[in-house]
């Protein structure tokens, strides 16, 4: 099942840190908000995430084009330009990051995930939903009610 995270505000309760970074990405235990939301989401086998992004895109794509150097020791050889990672974290999502606009709301950035989601039931949070909820038992209930 896809999930797709609302991560376009402009966080404004957060404003000391979100001046340069939108809140999503803003760190706990030295990893972004996003990451934890996604971690959640993972150990429950929901491993396909569709981030709707607006405000600073940028800070969330360059994180997410950079995550294996970021989170890895490496070795690069500035020659031929080869990359290799020596600690690799267990991840194995798959993160498409679409930019819905920086003034778009809610729905309109639900909206925008529409050809990505196409007719697939799918879970939708916000970027800064952290929560210790049991996913697998939240998506059985919704499937049991039809």
């Amino acid at each position: 099942m896809k999930v797709v995270i609302l991560a376009g505000g402009h966080g404004t309760r957060l404003s000391e840190y979100t001046e340069s970074i939108p809140k999503p990405m803003v760190t706990i235990g030295g990893m972004p908000i996003l990451w934890h939301i996604m971690n959640t989401y993972a150990k429950f086998e929901h491993k396909d995430f569709y981030i709707a992004l607006g405000y600073k895109a940028e800070v969330v794509k360059e994180y997410f084009l950079n995550y294996r150097s970021l989170n890895s020791d490496f070795t690069i050889n500035l020659e031929i330009g080869n990359f290799t990672a020596h600690q690799r974290d267990d991840v194995n999502w798959t993160v498409t990051l679409v930019d819905t606009g920086i003034n778009s709301m809610t729905g309109g950035r639900v909206k925008r995930m529409q050809d990505f989601i196409d007719n697939e039931t799918f879970l939708l949070t916000y970027g800064d939903g952290l929560t210790d909820i049991n996913i697998k038992a939240l998506v059985d209930f919704h499937k049991s009610h039809g």
